[in-house]
């Protein structure tokens, strides 16, 4: 006969819902008692991609999976290995919900609703009976002969196992509950942010997309590429998410101040974007200059831009160009500075880096080295992916894996 236990699963979010969800069904005679300090759960879920929640990504070779990863990386072979994009994708038809994946590997449900991997989640740990505790504010948690304590306004509760999932914290005090287990937490910091560049108007081109740019913060060797949209406060697009991700912690270091370098073209070479307008003022000389579609993936909107910011006269022809304004649009092109100061953050869907420093985890299990029945899984954890479904991911993976309770 199976034993019974008093599992704890704190967190009510995705990792916490996967992991109380996947526990309960691999050992149904235990307690499954999960943990909310709000009065709602699974808020990221519920926001994620716009509404509509971007569960995965299309990536089903692992080397290539670990490389989303600023935080995490290789090390995450091993998580990987055991549950990941493939198995999320039967794990949710197994329940009924069908995954598609569209143009960029973003993966979603048929639906279009994030409700529905909300409404999965909820009905599954009904079905198998978890316990869901809302508003339920946790002071301490501490080890216990074996077992462990866990402390709300005065009154103890004891568990055998629990499983840590509270996502990441804001700033280093915010683990100070954990504080009994002297575990080495890596200094958080935000990821995944868009960039405010006041001194710049760039309030009227919100919404512009451009298609191929490479984004470079300068004295550092972070550089990343893809789209970049124009917000009303800055930039955001893929292209400066990833370069948020990646330099996050070098970023929060610069105080969010320092200077973003654009190409607007997505060539790496100058003397290719020169090249290539030459040609193009050879072959068009009698053709006015803001009439022009040079370079692909820049729209009339964005050339108009462009030019204003290289002193070039929209409505000359290209005969007419000097060669000091043609070199200051190769420049503007190739090397375009904006002054960056400050971020905006994500509300509900906010990621941060840092955490438990994985060297105190064993990956194959999610359970903390120290402390034998104490598990962690999701963003409490140093791990954190770009955009695109990857923390997600990360997510259901360490969820999945410290609900196998391993002995």
């Amino acid at each position: 006969m199976e034993k019974t236990e008093r599992i704890a699963i704190i967190g009510g979010g995705a990792a916490g819902f996967f992991a109380a969800i996947n526990c309960k069904q691999n050992f149904p005679s235990h307690q499954v008692h999960l943990f909310e300090k709000t009065g709602k759960t699974l808020s990221k879920v519920k926001v994620s991609g716009g509404g509509r929640c971007n569960v995965t990504h299309h990536c089903f070779n692992l080397k290539e999976l670990c490389e989303f990863y600023p935080r995490g990386g290789k090390k995450l072979k091993k998580v990987f290995n055991q549950f990941n994009p493939e198995n999320t994708i039967e794990w949710f038809k197994e329940r009924g919900v069908e995954l598609k994946t569209e143009a960029d590997n973003r993966m979603f449900p048929i639906t279009d609703q994030s409700f529905t991997i909300v409404n999965c989640f909820l009905d599954e740990a009904e079905r198998l009976g978890v316990q869901v505790n809302l508003n339920f504010s946790i002071d301490e948690i501490c080890p216990k002969t074996g077992k462990y304590s866990i402390w709300n306004n005065g009154k103890e509760l004891v568990y055998d196992r629990v499983i840590i999932a509270t996502g990441g914290g804001t700033k280093k005090s915010s683990y100070d509950w954990l504080q009994a287990f002297n575990l080495n937490i890596i200094p958080p910091a935000p990821s995944l942010f868009t960039f405010n560049i006041p001194s710049e108007k760039t309030a009227d081109l919100m919404g512009l997309v451009a298609e191929n740019t490479i984004v470079k913060i300068q004295g550092t060797k972070l550089v990343q590429s893809g789209p970049l949209l124009f917000t009303h406060w800055g930039m955001s697009g893929p292209a400066i998410l990833k370069l948020s991700a990646w330099g996050a912690e070098i970023l929060r270091d610069k105080n969010y101040q320092f200077n973003l370098s654009v190409n607007w073209t997505g060539s790496a070479n100058e003397e290719i974007i020169r090249t290539t307008l030459n040609s193009f003022k050879a072959e068009n000389h009698k053709r006015k200059i803001g009439n022009s579609k040079v370079f692909t993936g820049i729209s009339n909107r964005l050339w108009e831009y462009l030019l204003i910011r290289s002193d070039c006269n929209a409505g000359l022809i290209w005969a007419e160009l000097s060669k000091k304004s043609f070199n200051k649009l190769v420049n503007c092109l190739f090397n375009d500075i904006y002054a960056v100061a400050g971020k905006t953050t994500f509300k509900e869907e906010f990621v941060t880096c840092g955490g438990i420093d994985l060297n105190e985890i064993n990956l194959s299990t999610m359970e903390s080295i120290q402390h034998p029945g104490l598990y962690f899984a999701g963003e409490i954890l140093n791990i954190d992916g770009v955009t695109g479904g990857f923390n997600f991911q990360a997510a259901w993976s360490t969820g999945f894996i410290a609900a196998q309770l391993s002995e």
